[in-house]
């Protein structure tokens, strides 16, 4: 993956967070939707209600006016009228207060000029009704009747159809007023619709996007991790190859000190015996050359081993175990420390590529020892197990933390990338136990089988070729 592309996981936030935040401000915009026409609604009917309830009480109160003036006509005491004046007024300044706070529902220009009729009219009725309490109080009984139905009952009956028509234009003007609300609410609720519409389109488009692109960096991914995987066997494949050249050198190198460089030596050695022989026969010195024959001797000594170190031939012609054992003599000798060697279940001879590997890894192991663990014994233990062999490598040393990938020179670590390379080329596993003053164990598990199962096989796909391909052709 390239470096400044956002990962799968921020593409999907990213889509995530853009689909929310589209849902929340459409949330927040229905809602604000919503709570502003309810708003509206509340306020248009809480002035229709205080509209007709003033309305009403412009009623009431004109009703109350003119009862009062029916009583004092009626009334035969005449001191009475002052009282009955008295809340006249008082019932005219309930109506002029109702008509100070009259809001209308609808303020339209009809309904402005229809208020102000009504107040024309109260006015003109309250005068009508002082002057008839005006008039003399002794003439009262025998002229209520017709001042009750010339001046008093026209007058309220004006101002009570009045109201009623306000009233009336009030309802009108809810009416209206609610088919306009009605028509809001279809109006928001086709925009929400809609909005909903391009909320769902939006967050549907971003989920396509951040899929896709989601989808391609795992592609990308996939054709990374393919490549890497490609990389990986291609080096382990080499890994393998060089391991191969490397061992091939090796027993050819072996092969040449013992043979050329060793027998050369060994000429050598018989040369100066017969020169010994020769100088003690004409009377000369019999050490003359004492030195020389141990210093090819000890060079002699030095080939072996070196040859040995390369490649034993016990491992060719006596197997693991010999192998192994005379390492282990070899090491114990130069290294003054104790060895052991432990084996079960290798009576029959492993592959030559097993038998190679486990060697190295055992050879890898011990330079270890030799080099970092300053141990007073070590142990190696070989046992052949079902399909497998167990390698297995403990010192009593000053151990290490296995978390270290590599020691201050690295050859530490260098040994056991070496060990693990050679174990992964068999399909095996690598397990290291150690710690500061413990001690270190090297446990290798390789996948094994015998010489002789591996000759079998190679002999039965020899001989399955042909039988297979006769019965595909038909004889």
């Amino acid at each position: 993956m390239q470096l400044g592309r956002p990962t799968i996981r921020a593409a999907l936030f990213l889509g995530f967070g853009l689909v929310v935040g589209i849902w929340l401000f459409a949330g927040y915009y229905f809602t604000r939707r919503i709570a502003e026409v309810e708003r509206q609604a509340s306020e248009i009917n809480a002035r229709y209600v205080r509209a007709q309830d003033l309305l009403s009480t412009v009623r009431t109160q004109v009703l109350l006016g003119s009862l009062y003036v029916r009583d004092a006509l009626l009334d035969p005491d005449p001191t009475t009228a002052g009282d009955y004046r008295r809340r006249l007024e008082e019932s005219y300044q309930a109506i002029d207060t109702s008509l100070q706070q009259y809001v209308p529902a609808l303020d339209s220009s009809a309904e402005r000029e229809r208020i102000a009729r009504l107040r024309r009219e109260i006015a003109d009725f309250r005068r009508a009704m002082v002057d008839v309490l005006s008039t003399d109080a002794r003439q009262w009984p025998t002229e209520a009747r017709t001042l009750l139905r010339t001046r008093v009952a026209p007058k309220r009956e004006v101002v009570i159809g009045l109201s009623e028509q306000t009233q009336a234009l009030n309802r009108s003007a809810f009416v209206e007023q609610q088919s306009a609300m009605v028509e809001v609410y279809r109006v928001t609720q086709r925009r929400i619709w809609a909005s909903l519409g391009v909320a769902l389109a939006t967050s549907l488009g971003i989920v396509l996007l951040a899929t896709l692109y989601a989808g391609r960096l795992e592609e990308r991914i996939r054709r990374q991790s393919e490549k890497d995987a490609q990389n990986a066997r291609e080096l382990q494949h080499l890994s393998a190859k060089l391991l191969e050249v490397q061992e091939d050198e090796r027993r050819s190198i072996a092969r040449e000190l013992h043979d050329e460089i060793g027998q050369a030596l060994t000429a050598i050695k018989v040369e100066l015996a017969v020169a010994q022989r020769a100088i003690e026969g004409a009377g000369g010195a019999s050490n003359a050359l004492s030195d020389v024959r141990s210093i090819a001797d000890g060079v002699l000594h030095s080939v072996r081993d070196l040859s040995h170190l390369l490649h034993p031939a016990l491992l060719d012609d006596m197997g693991l175990v010999a192998a192994v054992e005379s390492h282990l003599k070899g090491f114990a000798r130069r290294h003054d420390i104790r060895t052991d060697l432990l084996h079960e279940g290798l009576d029959d001879r492993l592959t030559p590529e097993t038998e190679a590997a486990a060697y190295r890894i055992i050879q890898e192991a011990l330079t270890n020892v030799a080099k970092h663990a300053h141990a007073t014994s070590c142990r190696v233990y070989l046992q052949r197990l079902t399909n497998t062999v167990l390698v297995t490598v403990e010192d009593d040393g000053l151990g290490f933390d296995p978390a270290d990938a590599r020691s201050a020179d690295g050859s530490h670590g260098l040994g056991l990338v070496g060990i693990r390379e050679r174990a992964a080329r068999l399909h095996g596993t690598v397990q290291i136990e150690s710690g500061r003053g413990k001690g270190t164990r090297l446990t290798v598990e390789l996948a094994a089988e015998t010489q002789t199962t591996a000759e079998a096989s190679s002999l039965d796909a020899a001989q399955v070729g042909p039988v297979n391909a006769r019965e595909v052709f038909g004889g």
